[in-house]
C-alpha cells in the first residue's frame, strides 16, 4: 500500500510550480500561517461543521471546463526609443526661435557660453534619461568638456579611443559613435565652426553617458525579456557621472573603470578577448554514430574521442594530463591514464565524470560550441552579468540553472558545489535575486495553485477522495474539510492543499526558504536518481538539492551532524538564518569555474536566443533616430 501511495505522489512531478497570469492564485499555507490559525483538530471541526455551513466552493454545482494556469511569457522586446536633446533649452533666454543672420559672430576659440545662442541648431538624440541628464548638465554651463580652442581636445581623444573598444567589454561601438568635426572646409566662416563644436559637444557628452550606463546596468532592460526575468533595475547617476568626467584628468581611466571589476567578469571579458583574436575553425572531429567507450575496452573510436578532447578541452585539463597526451599514439587501447584525462574533461563539462563515453560525452566532443556561438555566449553572460550587483557578497549562493549546479560561496572563495534539479522547459525557474531566510526541516508541502489546477483537478474530478487518500489536507477558506466535501467543479479560489511531513512528503527533509514572489525555494526531494541525469530541467521550477543537509549547515552556520538532528526530531520546525545570505538563482550558458576557467552550457531555455533578439531591437532603435 506504502508503495502505491508513493508512485501516485511521484505522479505529481513534485516541485514549485509557475505562477499565474489571469488566474488568482490561492495562497498555499506556509508554517507561520500553521501557527497562526490554531487549528482545533480537523475531524473535530468537520463533525461540528453542518453541510448548508460548509463554504461556497463546496456546493454541489455542474462542473466547468477544465482551468488552466498558464507559464510566464517571452515578450517582443521594446527598446527604449531615442529622443531629441532639447538643446533650444538651453540657449540664451534672450535668443528666441532660430538663430538669425544678426546673431552676434563669436570670436575663435569661444566659450560655451558664449556659443549658446546656436544650441537650438542642434539635433542630438539620446534615450530619455542620458538626453535629461545632458540637458540638466548643460543648464547655465559657461564650459566646453571636449573642446579647447577650436579643436577636440585631449579628453574627446581619450574619451572616443575607449568608446572605439567598446566591444572589448561586450558592447556594440556604434552605439557611441560620435564624428569628429571636420572643420577645414568651413573656411573663414567662424560661426560654421562654432556650431560644429558645439555639435560635437553635445554629441560626445550623450554618448559618453550612454556607454557608462550601459556598461554600469547593461543595454538590455531584463524585464522586458519575459515574465522569468525579475529584477530591479540598477539606477545609473549620471548627474554625478556627468560632473565626475567633467573633473576628471583621466577620463580614459574613468570610463573604464565603470565596466564590473568582479573576478567572474574579468574572466568572461578575458576570454571574449582571447576568441576573438582567433581566426578560423578547426574541423570537426567525427566519432562514430552509436560508439560507446568504456574504461578497460579497446574501441578503434577512441583516436578520434582523444583528438576531440584536444580540441575541446580547457588549457588547464590539457596542462594536468600532458604526459597523457604527448604519450598517446592513437592505440583503441583505453588505458586508465586516457580514462583519467577523459573523466576530467567529463567534469569540467558538467557531466558525470565516469570515464563512459556515451552520447551525452559524444554530443559535447562532436558538436559543442564553435569559436562564433562561443562568442555570443560571452557576450550575452556579460551583459547578464551587467544585472547582477557588483560585489555578489563575501558569502552567498549562486545557483546556475544551465549548469545544473549550485555553488556555495564563503570568505570570497567557492567552498563546495552541488549538482541540482532546476525546472522543466514548461515550468521554468526564474532568473532573479534574493535573500535566504529560513530553513524548515520536515516541512509541508503547500501544493501552488498551478498544481492543483493543471494536474490535481482532473483526478478530483473524476475521484473527489483522491487527496484524502494520499493523505494530504484540504482547506476551503481557512478550515480543514475532506476532499470528497469539495466541488471540484467549481473554482478553486480559497481551497488550498498540503502534504504533511512524511517519507514520502515532495519537498523530503528540508527546504531552503527565500521568499519571493515566485514561490521558488531550495528542497530536498524523494527523487534521487534524477541527480544522476546529465539533463536536470524536471522540477516544477523549485531547486533540487543533491546534498540539500550540507547546504543547511553551511547556511545556518551548523555542522551536518546538527542537521540530522532536527531532522531526526521529527517535528516542522523553521530556523532562521542569522545573517541573511544572498541567493542568486541564475541563468548563464558561459560562466567561470572557481579555478577561472570558462565553462559552456546548454541553453536549455533557449534564453540566449531571446537576448539575441534584445540586442537587435536595441540596435535598430538606436540606429533608427542616431
Amino acid at each position: 500500500m506504502k508503495l502505491m501511495k508513493t508512485a501516485a505522489i511521484m505522479t505529481l512531478l513534485a516541485g514549485c510550480a509557475i505562477t499565474s497570469f489571469g488566474v488568482q492564485q490561492a495562497e498555499a499555507l506556509t508554517l507561520m500561517d500553521y501557527f497562526r490559525k490554531k487549528r482545533e483538530p480537523v475531524f473535530e471541526e468537520l463533525q461540528e461543521m453542518p453541510r448548508a455551513s460548509v463554504p461556497q466552493a463546496t456546493v454541489q454545482q455542474k462542473p466547468k471546463a477544465l482551468p488552466r494556469v498558464s507559464s510566464p511569457q517571452y515578450y517582443t522586446y521594446k527598446a527604449e526609443p531615442l529622443r531629441r536633446i532639447a538643446t533650444e533649452k538651453l540657449a540664451d533666454p534672450v535668443v528666441t526661435g532660430s538663430v538669425t543672420a544678426t546673431a552676434t559672430m563669436p570670436a575663435i576659440p569661444v566659450s560655451f557660453g558664449g556659443a549658446r545662442q546656436f544650441l537650438p541648431e542642434v539635433s542630438a538624440t539620446a534615450t530619455g534619461n542620458v538626453a535629461a541628464a545632458v540637458e540638466a548638465f548643460y543648464q547655465g554651463r559657461d564650459r566646453f568638456i571636449w573642446v579647447e580652442g577650436d579643436a577636440p581636445n585631449a579628453a574627446a581623444r581619450a574619451a572616443l579611443g575607449v568608446l572605439a573598444q567598446a566591444e572589448s567589454v561586450g558592447l556594440d561601438p556604434q552605439d557611441y559613435s560620435v564624428a569628429v568635426p571636420d572643420l577645414t572646409g568651413n573656411g573663414n566662416d567662424p560661426v560654421a565652426r562654432v556650431k560644429a563644436l558645439l555639435d560635437f559637444e553635445i554629441r560626445m557628452s550623450a554618448a559618453v553617458l550612454t556607454y557608462v550606463q550601459d556598461t554600469v546596468r547593461g543595454r538590455i532592460d531584463p524585464n522586458k525579456i519575459s515574465g522569468y526575468h525579475d529584477f530591479k533595475r540598477k539606477p545609473v547617476n549620471l548627474a554625478g557621472k556627468m560632473t565626475a568626467i567633467a573633473l576628471s584628468h583621466d577620463v580614459a581611466a574613468y570610463l573604464k573603470a565603470q565596466s564590473p571589476s568582479s573576478p567572474a567578469f574579468l574572466a568572461l571579458q578575458r576570454e571574449f578577448q582571447t576568441l576573438q583574436a582567433k581566426t578560423g575553425e578547426a574541423p570537426r572531429i567525427v566519432i562514430a554514430p552509436g560508439t560507446l567507450l568504456k574504461p578497460g575496452i579497446a574501441n578503434p573510436e577512441l583516436a578520434n574521442i582523444i583528438a576531440a578532447v584536444r580540441e575541446k578541452g580547457s588549457e588547464a585539463l590539457k596542462a594536468e594530463h600532458a604526459a597523457t597526451l604527448a604519450a598517446y599514439q592513437g592505440t583503441p587501447d583505453y588505458t586508465p591514464d586516457l580514462v583519467a584525462l577523459v573523466e576530467g574533461f567529463q567534469k569540467e563539462n558538467g557531466l558525470k565524470p565516469d570515464g563512459v563515453v556515451g552520447k551525452a560525452s559524444i554530443r559535447i566532443l562532436t558538436g559543442g560550441d564553435t569559436t562564433q556561438s562561443k562568442i555570443e555566449k560571452l557576450r550575452v553572460a556579460m551583459e547578464q552579468a551587467r544585472w547582477l550587483p557588483a560585489d555578489l557578497g563575501d558569502r552567498y549562493v549562486f545557483i546556475n540553472q544551465p549548469a545544473f549546479m549550485v555553488y556555495y560561496h564563503e570568505q570570497g572563495a567557492e567552498q563546495f558545489s552541488m549538482r541540482v534539479v532546476v525546472g522543466s522547459k514548461s515550468n521554468q525557474t526564474y532568473f532573479f535575486e534574493d535573500e535566504i531566510q529560513t530553513v524548515e526541516f520536515n516541512p509541508y508541502w503547500g501544493v501552488p495553485q498551478s498544481i492543483i489546477i493543471n494536474e490535481m483537478l482532473p483526478k478530483l474530478r473524476r475521484d473527489p477522495g483522491y487527496l484524502d487518500r494520499l493523505g494530504y489536507q484540504v482547506e476551503v477558506g481557512g478550515r480543514p474539510v475532506s476532499s470528497y466535501d469539495v466541488n471540484w467543479g467549481g473554482s478553486t479560489k480559497g481551497v488550498a492543499v498540503r502534504q504533511p511531513p512524511s517519507s514520502d512528503n515532495a519537498l523530503g527533509e528540508l527546504k531552503i526558504l527565500f521568499p519571493n514572489s515566485h514561490a521558488i525555494y531550495m528542497h530536498d526531494t524523494p527523487s534521487k536518481s534524477f541527480f544522476k541525469k546529465d539533463q536536470r530541467a524536471l522540477s516544477h521550477g523549485c531547486v533540487r538539492l543533491a546534498d540539500p543537509r550540507r547546504m543547511a549547515a553551511a547556511v545556518l552556520g551548523t555542522t551536518v551532524e546538527d542537521v540530522a538532528k532536527q531532522i531526526a526530531d521529527g517535528r516542522n520546525k523553521g530556523v532562521s538564518v542569522k545573517e541573511k545570505i544572498p541567493v542568486y538563482v541564475a541563468y548563464f550558458t558561459a560562466w567561470p569555474n572557481k579555478d577561472g576557467v570558462i565553462e559552456y552550457f546548454d541553453d536549455v531555455y533557449e534564453r540566449d536566443m531571446y537576448m539575441g533578439r534584445a540586442f537587435e531591437a536595441t540596435r535598430a532603435a538606436r540606429r533608427a533616430e542616431g
